[in-house]
């Protein structure tokens, strides 16, 4: 499997990076630790805390609500903008992420022990989605679930 896909995107550089993930709970710092090595590496370090709390969040997911293993991809966008993608085996898409099944977000209780990591992740993300996989795509099934940050444009006119 190919891990690094560089191409470009309306004249703009792109580049894609895959890790599979087993199911582990030491899976989500493998993901952060990544995160960073790759944003460290194309000069994307201003997007380093907000994409290495998003993936934790969804690997943390793919994790504790499915049986199998997951894979992170990271795609950069051109213009220091970043999608974050997690696939895992359950096909379920949970409703911030399943447009057609509700509210972005409920809220969580302040005494409940979890259930704030897809909060979290429509919170920073500037879009996000998800959508479950055929049986057929490669014979795996499951879903996908992406969010996508970047630096503000009045942020990249100001270090310009």
């Amino acid at each position: 499997m190919v891990t690094v896909s560089p191409s470009e995107c309306e004249g703009v550089p792109t580049w894609a990076y895959a890790l599979q993930l087993p199911h582990d709970p030491r899976a989500a710092r493998i993901a952060r630790i990544t995160v960073r090595a790759v944003l460290a590496g194309h000069g994307m370090a201003q997007l380093q805390d907000t994409a290495e709390l998003l993936a934790t969040e969804l690997v943390t997911n793919a994790y504790r609500y499915s049986s199998g293993p997951a894979a992170l991809r990271l795609r950069g966008l051109g213009g220091s903008r970043l999608r974050v993608s997690v696939w895992d085996t359950n096909p379920y898409v949970p409703p911030p992420f399943d447009r057609r099944s509700g509210p972005a977000v409920s809220p969580v209780p302040a005494e409940a022990d979890g259930g704030r990591g897809l909060f979290l992740v429509c919170h920073y993300a500037e879009a996000w989605g998800g959508y479950a996989l055929g049986d057929d795509l490669f014979g795996r099934g499951g879903k996908l679930l992406w969010c996508e940050v970047g630096v503000p444009a009045a942020h990249r006119a100001a270090a310009a």
